[in-house]
Formats: C-alpha cells, sequence, structure tokens
C-alpha cells in the first residue's frame, strides 16, 4: 500500500492494522470511483471560482481527472492494494501527472465528504437504474394483463379456495404494485438528492466554497447545508434507499412465491420458462424452479444488509471510522437488487399458463358470495343473504366467465382499469 495521505514524517505504519482498517474500500471503491472523480472535477471548478485555483491549474486537473476516468474506463487504470482506497488513489494519480498541483485538489474538502459525496450520487444513479426496471416489470405484466384479462382462474385467502378471479386480475396487480415502488423509489431518489460536499470532516472550512454552485454542476437539487448534518446522515440514506429496494423486492417475493406454488404439478397452473429451470443430480424426472426461488431469496439479502445497517448506526455526532462499514451492506444489496429485477420482465413475459386447468379448478361453492350479492341486490340485507347461502348452499349455477366480468367495480376482475394503470406506468417514465 503506496503513502496514506494522512502519515505523518516518522511514524511506522503497523501493515496488520491497516490491512484491517482498509478492510473491502478497494474494492467497494470500485463502485464509487467514477462518482468520486466526477465530483472531484466539480470541486476543481469550484475552487477556480474563488480563487483558490487558477484557470491554468483548475483545467489541468479536470483533465487530468477526464484522462482517469477513461483510463478507469478502458482498464488502463487498476484500483488494487497499492491504494488505501479510492479516495488515495485519485489523489495519487494526479500527483503523479501533475506533481504538487495534484496536492490541491483536496484543498476544501475531507475523505469524509468525499465518500458522502460519492454515495450520494451511487445511490441516486442506483436508484434511478432499480425505477426503470421496476417499470419494465410493470409493463410486462400489463401486457400479460391485457392478453388474459377474462382468463379465469381460482381466488385464494389462507390458500383456500374463495371465489372464481382471472389471470388479468393476478397479473395487475403486480403490474401495479412494480409501479408503486417505482414512485417509492423515485421518492427516495428525490429525498437523497442533496450534496453534502464542502463540509468536510463535519464542521466546514475556512474557505467561501462554491457549495451551491458545485451542487448543481453534480446534479443535486441543493445542499445538506449543516456539517454535521451531513456526517449524520451517512448510513441514514443508505438504509433509506434499501428500505424501497426492500419494497421492491417485496414484489419480487409475492410473485416468485405464487409461481413456486402454481408449477407444483398438484396446481398445474404454470408452466416456467425452460431456461429458468435446472435439473436434479440424481432424479432425472426432476424440473426445478430455482429461478423463481432465488427471487424469492433476493429480499432477504437486502433485509440482512438492512440490519447490518442498524447496527452501525448506534453512534453519537461526528464522524468514526465505524461508518466504514456502511459501505459494503449498500452494494451488496444493490447489486443483488438489481441483478434480481433485471431477470423478472423475461420471466413475466415467457410463463405459459394452462387457462384449462385453471378454469377446471373452480368449483360451484366458490360461487357463493356472487350468489349472496345477488340476494342482496334483489331486496334481502347482505347479511341475510350470506345466512341464507349459508344455510341452504347454491340454488342457480353461475359460470366462471360471467361471475368474474360481473364484477365490475373498479379495478375488479370485470373492471381491471388497465389504461389508467398504463398511464400510472408511464407518468413514472416523466419524473
Amino acid at each position: 500500500m503506496s503513502g496514506m495521505l494522512w502519515q505523518k514524517s516518522g511514524i511506522e505504519i503497523d501493515a496488520s492494522v491497516m490491512s484491517f482498517l482498509a478492510g473491502e474500500d478497494i474494492i467497494l471503491d470500485r463502485e464509487l470511483l467514477e462518482f468520486d472523480i466526477v465530483a472531484s472535477r466539480a470541486h476543481a471548478r469550484g475552487l477556480h471560482s474563488i480563487g483558490a485555483l487558477t484557470l491554468e491549474e483548475c483545467d489541468a486537473l479536470c483533465n487530468s481527472l477526464d484522462a482517469l476516468a477513461e483510463d478507469w474506463k478502458e482498464g488502463n487504470f487498476i484500483l488494487d492494494d497499492r491504494y488505501e482506497d479510492g479516495h488515495s488513489a485519485i489523489e495519487s494519480y494526479l500527483t503523479e501527472k501533475l506533481g504538487p498541483l495534484g496536492g490541491k485538489i483536496h484543498l476544501g474538502r475531507s475523505r469524509n465528504d468525499q465518500v458522502l459525496v460519492a454515495l450520494r450520487m451511487y445511490m441516486r444513479a442506483s436508484l434511478d437504474r432499480i425505477k426503470d426496471q421496476l417499470v419494465e416489470c410493470a409493463s410486462a405484466s400489463l401486457e400479460r394483463a391485457r392478453a388474459h384479462e377474462f382468463d379465469p382462474m381460482p381466488g385464494y385467502t389462507h390458500l383456500q379456495r374463495a371465489v372464481p378471479s382471472t389471470v388479468g386480475l393476478w397479473f395487475a396487480s403486480f403490474a401495479e404494485s412494480f409501479t408503486e415502488s417505482a414512485t417509492l423509489v423515485t421518492m427516495t431518489r428525490s429525498w437523497i438528492n442533496r450534496c453534502p460536499l464542502g463540509t468536510a470532516a463535519g464542521y466546514g472550512v475556512n474557505l467561501p466554497l462554491a457549495r451551491e454552485e458545485v451542487a448543481l454542476d453534480i446534479g443535486f437539487e441543493g445542499l445538506v447545508m449543516n456539517p454535521m448534518t451531513a456526517q449524520a446522515s451517512r448510513g441514514k440514506h443508505e438504509h433509506q434507499t434499501l428500505s424501497a429496494v426492500w419494497q421492491a423486492l417485496q414484489d419480487v417475493r409475492r410473485l416468485a412465491w405464487d409461481l413456486s406454488l402454481f408449477s407444483t404439478q398438484e396446481f398445474a397452473f404454470v408452466t416456467m420458462p425452460i431456461r429458468t429451470t435446472t435439473g436434479s443430480s440424481i432424479m432425472p424426472n426432476k424440473s426445478n424452479p430455482d429461478l423463481v426461488e432465488l427471487l424469492r431469496a433476493s429480499q432477504s439479502v437486502v433485509a440482512g444488509c438492512m440490519n447490518e445497517l442498524q447496527q452501525v448506526l448506534s453512534l453519537p455526532s461526528g464522524y468514526h471510522r465505524d461508518l466504514q462499514l456502511t459501505k459494503g451492506p449498500l452494494i451488496r444489496a444493490i447489486n443483488t437488487a438489481t441483478g434480481a429485477l433485471n431477470l423478472v420482465p423475461m420471466l413475466i413475459r415467457e410463463l405459459e399458463f394452462h387457462t384449462d386447468r385453471m378454469l377446471a379448478s373452480i368449483e360451484p361453492s366458490m360461487h357463493a358470495t356472487d350468489r349472496a350479492v345477488q340476494l342482496a341486490i334483489s331486496g334481502e340485507s347482505f347479511r341475510e343473504a350470506y345466512q341464507m347461502v349459508a344455510d341452504q348452499g347454491m340454488d342457480m349455477a353461475i359460470d366462471a366467465s360471467s361471475s368474474v366480468r360481473s364484477r365490475i367495480s373498479p379495478g375488479a376482475c370485470g373492471n381491471l382499469m388497465l389504461e389508467e394503470l398504463e398511464a400510472r406506468i408511464l407518468s413514472c417514465n416523466k419524473v
């Protein structure tokens, strides 16, 4: 590991201690380096705007940062254990290219606010990606809802057959849920979109930093004004980001659970796309729904990462090195979520539904609620109608198709409001 930014003359560094202190930082900072470079470029321009850098110095730093970004993209710059972290690597690169000028980039900031701004930029980009993935999941669900709008299937409560439903209603439920999650992700992005850069180690600096200008340069809506608030936000915003992601994966978990049940031989409502299943190493007859099972488990990874963050955040005001441990769970959860969500639209679009099997599973007793409603409409109180059906059973035939088409309350099987749902999905892309 090269010389530390904080190393004092005459002090020997213990390699084993440093290895423990650095932890996974170099690996994790590979996810953050591009954002750190962009923020460093904006910081250099901000220093020039207050006269702390000449135009020539600012241009030289920005050009070198551009070169670093390109070297990183092309794989010509490697972030490895030569460096303590990504911040050290950037300054080392600039110093190697520009000599003492490279050291000027750190004026007016600390590694504390460097990592804060890089993490917020990473979270913004991740939430944007997840929002787009959720919109695609919702769109795929809407396509299938339209294709199977009135195809009957049993509706369940308590895993017991309840009333006739439709494949359209089932798919529309996921279209709306994914849309709700996309909205929550967008709200979370807006909530974190304040810039902490220039708050330094948590107490400000004795320079008239152009913080508002720099914040706008990096695409933030405004500032985290108080430096101590900026430090206190470390982990807090990561947790809220993962909370929104957790909600999105809850939709995925429910979808996966349903498909796990519906694809069993006992139900036989659904056949999985062949590329989403695997065989058994010992049983030649098996076709296992591994993809949906791992999709179902993905939310647990995010939940575990949220718990990690919660345990770290029992701290007083100010920066503490414990906060370094907030990076790992954030990045691990985001990678798990984006990997899972990337596969969901394909799964939805390629599912094969066995409508004959679903229709055959709708038994006459499942029309009891329809009959009670009919009696209530004809003049009985609903409670009396309920009791009559419970005591006397059915006295008229109702088929599944007419049952689901007659259920016309807004959002129900006979009135899925798919155009309104599509408008909500499209509105997510306008934010």
